[in-house]
């Protein structure tokens, strides 16, 4: 069963646009970059994937000159599969397996434009990091994400309630039974997290305990995939920092609490994380001004993990009390509404580019203060906080306020949309309308 996805639009619009680069989809494993393939490639005559972790004989095909035409050539005769211009959809997948493919993905739009070829692959970026030169201008980057709460309200068929709940606003609160019923679902989304299979389960079964049992599974996939990032870093330092990053979610990331060995070692092992698309960091910012990560300090960085599902399977959370109360505190357990609501931010923003979370920390000798996340709407900054709203625990939302000059702050929380003096406040399950207004 196909989910739909909001990148399929973006395919579509990159299926009929002219001049269209060859497409390079970035994301995690098992984001549904694949599967998203398939079923635009079922839109076409014709459509052959070439997967290099299992298609070793596609290798020696770009063992030589990388000259597009004798490529597809061949790669029509080993596959039986006519490659036509206009006609074909070539889509490389676990194109990281094969470095030469990559390099020749800029051929491709130099030679032959009218063919629509898309490459896919997770640890991407490690590959991409091997590779002198990476056809700048030629290739167009499309990043994935685990499902959004948007997604998952269409997975449930629940298209009219996501359309009422678009156009609500501080301004324009919805129904108390359709925000009981939206906040129950968001809930549920907390738990089961993004991922496709995950989701699809839960759709096709509506049963929670398949659902865990598929998460185990992938979270046991994800510490075995640390074997193959890099041969320098032990596997058992990377599940430490792995393990650590969730413990010490929705606070400063500390290498000394992130297991044995040397800062250096931690540190990297971190950043091959990050490159992975598994850990997400959310970098400090002084936000004196435009754009935020001009005044970025990578020695103050939170990390949430990429997808809140993983993110309770390894914290071990008690899956009952979040979904069984309404008090904020225990939705937040383990920051994990925290987590969830930079995830969104993420999931919303554009695909053409990489996304990053920030957020402000002051620290003073009796005077801390620190605001979850910093958003740029139409050149202005706003703070974002996310949990429960009495006035008594906006204090830091209030001096960022103050401190920076700013107008509005914006509280993310359990409650329904409302407006107070110069908070907007917006339920934890419309990040998106954030955005959008």
């Amino acid at each position: 069963m196909y989910l739909k996805r909001t990148i399929d639009k973006e395919l579509v619009a990159w299926k009929t646009g002219i001049p269209r680069k060859p497409l390079l989809l970035r994301g995690a494993r098992q984001v549904g970059k694949t599967q998203t393939v398939r079923q635009l490639g079922a839109s076409f005559k014709n459509y052959l994937e070439v997967n290099f972790e299992t298609d070793l004989r596609a290798h020696s095909l770009f063992a030589g000159d990388l000259n597009p035409r004798e490529i597809c050539e061949n790669l029509s005769l080993l596959f039986n599969i006519s490659i036509v211009e206009g006609e074909t959809l070539l889509f490389f997948d676990e194109i990281q397996s094969c470095l030469p493919a990559i390099q020749s993905l800029r051929f491709f739009y130099e030679k032959m434009p009218g063919l629509h070829v898309i490459a896919a692959g997770s640890l991407l970026e490690f590959a991409l990091s091997e590779i002198p030169t990476f056809g700048v201008g030629r290739i167009r980057s499309i990043f994935m994400y685990p499902m959004s709460f948007n997604e998952f309200l269409l997975a449930l068929g629940e298209n009219k309630l996501l359309n009422k709940k678009k156009g609500a606003s501080p301004q324009n609160p919805l129904p108390a039974v359709l925000h009981e019923k939206l906040l129950g679902y968001l809930k549920r989304f907390i738990i089961l997290g993004g991922m496709p299979e995950v989701i699809s389960t839960y759709v096709s079964r509506k049963d929670i305990n398949s659902c865990m049992m598929v998460l185990n599974d992938l979270v046991n996939s994800f510490n075995d995939d640390f074997t193959k990032y890099k041969s320098k870093i032990p596997a058992l330092r990377l599940r430490d920092v792995f393990e650590s990053a969730v413990k010490q979610a929705g606070r400063k990331f500390i290498f000394s609490k992130a297991g044995e060995g040397n800062h250096q070692q931690l540190k990297e092992a971190l950043n091959l994380l990050i490159m992975a698309g598994i850990a997400i960091p959310v970098v400090h910012s002084s936000a004196n001004g435009l754009p935020l990560a001009a005044e970025a300090n990578h020695k103050k960085q939170k990390i949430i993990l990429f997808d809140t599902g993983i993110f309770q399977r390894v914290l071990n959370l008690d899956l009952s009390e979040i979904t069984l109360s309404n008090d904020f505190q225990a939705i937040n357990k383990g920051s994990i509404a925290e987590a969830f609501t930079g995830l969104e931010l993420l999931k919303y923003h554009s695909p053409y580019e990489r996304g990053k979370l920030f957020y402000w920390h002051r620290e003073a000798k009796n005077s801390n203060a620190e605001v979850d996340y910093l958003i740029t709407k139409k050149n202005t900054i706003f703070p974002v906080e996310v949990k429960s709203g009495t006035k008594g625990s906006m204090q830091s939302m209030f001096l960022f306020l103050k401190e920076k000059n700013k107008n509005r702050g914006i509280r993310v929380s359990n409650e329904n949309f409302a407006a107070y003096d110069n908070i907007d406040v917006y339920p934890i399950y419309a990040i998106d309308n954030i955005l959008a207004t």
